[in-house]
């Protein structure tokens, strides 16, 4: 907006600018009048005898009308230049339209003096014609000052002159009647120049309450489009650029997504305003490390985008992305360097949408920070694969839920060694006619997307139950279910109520089910404890799944009140040559002694890592050395065969 001296002074610019073009459009229009009323005033004189007079005063007011018409079709630097409401206007372009609007003025006192010769057609307004100049002097000085309301010097040249003229020959002329009509005129001249004072007055102020909604919308758009915190584009403006840039297919453009590493510890650690300041010269050091043709966003938060041209700059996206992480990790005001970092996905445009660009610079984004920090990854065929599964699961997953392609297949859990079955483990399986067999994390998570959640968990506890009813018929009821709960079933669904609802409609045990949390669902203990503690004070067992992998810590453990610890497979798979895993398991072991909870190890699969947690203690395993998943049918066979074996 205008607010300050400066901003004064453009908005006096662009007044200035729009009364240029007000004058050239009014002339425009008015000036073909004036040579009417010249050609009809020589006319009279040629009547009256004066011809030789009238033409030649003619052709001067032709002349004179001629060259103001010559001064508005000419061209204005002043005006050709484009200039928004909000932009500085040039110091030449200015002088340019100053420059015009003195000389218009110039043209107008010249074309009025003509015009105040007139009184050589009517000797000095005694002649018969008098009444016709008069009138004539009378109409063409009220349209000189109704057609020039936009700058007031210019019908102020104009009619001055002639009016000052009519004046002069009535006062030579002498006589009361004439001295009170020189009066007359005097006041009228002062009543039209009060007037073109009083309509630039006009004029000016809609000009300024024009360029200043223009100022204001321009102002708005900006904001509109960029971010308030950073001052680079914001998601609605890169959204335009990427529009822009998707129609140009041959641009050979690349879409970077950053998200900065490590910059939740500053906002904990130093306080928002600290963060704020990051951001900033995070945005900074990133929009000076681009390419003039790049465009940059912060798109929320601590996720920024870049739309690169590497066509145009001839350097490979993955160059400019190590480029980006080394500024990013550059040392910062209040920190040492390394506090902070930025991982980066990237993803070639080849003519997909903006939301499908979007979505696969993201899993690009994803698999880099998955890798550690400060890594970039491009987004490749494996990784199309993989969203094109995801996609097609979410998709095809409410079907599958109805047509019978899910499937509940079980893993045992074996004591003494791989002789003896003590519980079976439920997992969900889906041959999707796609992609063929679904990994479960990617069927919970499509389950989540989908807003299938609690359906997909009905269905595991319904063939989980189904389970149990016949292991009882077959007088198996020392042998157990579990089923995993994810943290997503157990923040987002009544976990407990379905549970213990179906356990009380089929006469099932409590004692029977188990169901294994993994660590990450205890990181929201307050949103998860009162189900876990309802559903161990009915007597379902609780297990921890993947211990020591994640977040687990003594307090969790007693308030979850585990019955069960699962080491995790990534401590157990290689056990026998890592002298490091064999000590992480003897204290998980040692712990679950300690506390009295059973420990499961995970990922037995070879024969070596079953002597090695033999010999540490261990008498609970699961793994694919020992067994893997089998239908529930094939379990049932296994459990006969083990059964006879005992």
């Amino acid at each position: 907006m205008f607010s300050d001296r400066g901003a004064r002074s453009q908005l006096d610019q662009l007044i200035l600018r729009d009364q240029l073009e007000a004058v050239r459009a009014s002339l425009l229009q008015a000036i073909p009048i004036n040579m009417l009323l010249g050609l009809a005033s020589a006319l009279v004189a040629t009547n009256a005898g004066h011809g030789r007079a009238g033409w030649a005063w003619f052709a001067c007011s032709t002349i004179a009308n001629l060259l103001r018409i010559l001064l508005c079709v000419s061209p204005c630097f002043g005006l050709t230049e484009r200039v928004e409401a909000s932009s500085a206007i040039s110091d030449s372009s200015i002088r340019s339209v100053r420059w015009q609007l003195r000389l218009n003025v110039l043209a107008a006192a010249g074309s009025g003096c003509v015009w105040a010769f007139l009184p050589l057609l009517c000797a000095g307004y005694t002649s018969p014609q008098t009444l016709f100049y008069l009138t004539v002097t009378c109409g063409i000085t009220a349209g000189a000052v109704t057609h020039g309301i936009a700058y007031a010097r210019i019908p102020a040249a104009f009619i001055t002159p002639p009016l000052l003229s009519v004046a002069g020959c009535l006062i030579y002329s002498g006589g009361f009647d004439r001295g009170c009509l020189v009066v007359t005129t005097v006041i009228y001249l002062a009543a039209l120049l009060r007037s073109t004072v009083a309509s630039q007055r006009v004029f000016r102020e809609a000009s300024r309450l024009k360029n200043e909604a223009r100022a204001f919308a321009g102002e708005m758009q900006v904001r509109a489009m960029h971010d308030g915190l950073t001052g680079i584009l914001n998601r609605v403006g890169f959204t335009r650029a990427m529009e822009e840039c998707l129609a140009q297919p041959d641009m050979g453009a690349s879409l970077l997504l950053l998200d900065l590493d490590g910059f939740k510890s500053v906002n904990d650690v130093y306080g928002h305003k600290t963060g704020d300041r990051v951001l900033s010269e995070v945005a900074k050091r990133l929009t000076a490390a681009l390419p003039p043709a790049c465009s940059i966003a912060r798109l929320g938060g601590d996720e920024f985008a870049v739309l690169y041209p590497a066509a145009e700059t001839g350097q490979a996206p993955a160059e400019l992305a190590q480029r980006l992480i080394g500024v990013v990790s550059q040392r910062f005001e209040n920190f040492d360097a390394g506090r902070l970092g930025v991982s980066i996905g990237i993803c070639a445009i080849r003519g997909e949408g903006l939301t499908q660009l979007l979505s696969y610079a993201d899993e690009a984004l994803y698999c880099a920070k998955s890798s550690g920090r400060n890594r970039f990854h491009l987004f490749d065929d494996r990784l199309r694969r993989r969203l094109d599964m995801q996609r097609d699961c979410e998709r095809d997953l409410s079907t599958a839920l109805t047509d019978g392609s899910l499937e509940m297949w079980f893993q045992p859990i074996f004591s003494d060694g791989g002789r003896t079955i003590v519980n079976l483990e439920a997992l969900i399986r889906w041959h999707h006619p796609n992609h063929g067999w679904i990994p479960s994390n990617e069927l919970i998570a499509a389950a989540a997307t989908a807003g299938l959640t609690e359906p997909v968990f009905r269905f595991v506890l319904d063939k989980a139950c189904a389970m149990l009813r016949t292991l009882r018929a077959e007088g198996w009821s020392d042998i157990g279910v579990a089923i995993n709960v994810s943290p997503g079933e157990m923040a987002q669904i009544a976990v407990d109520e379905f549970i213990l609802e179906r356990l009380r409609a089929l006469a099932l045990p409590p004692s029977m089910l188990e169901i294994e949390i993994t660590e990450e669902a205890l990181l929201d203990i307050d949103a998860v404890r009162d189900k876990i503690t309802t559903l161990s004070k009915a007597g379902v067992r609780i297990a921890l799944d993947d211990f020591g992998a994640g977040y687990s810590s003594l307090a969790y453990l007693r308030q979850i009140c585990a019955d069960r610890l699962k080491i995790d497979r990534s401590l157990v798979t290689g056990l026998a040559a890592s002298e490091d895993k064999r000590g992480l398991v003897q204290v998980v072991l040692s712990l679950g002694q300690t506390l009295q909870i059973e420990v499961v190890a995970e990922g037995v699969e070879t024969g070596e890592d079953l002597i090695t947690l033999q010999l540490l203690g261990c008498n609970l395993m699961q793994g694919y050395h020992l067994s893997r998943p089998k239908p529930a049918n094939d379990i049932l066979e296994l459990l006969a065969v083990v059964r006879a074996a005992a």
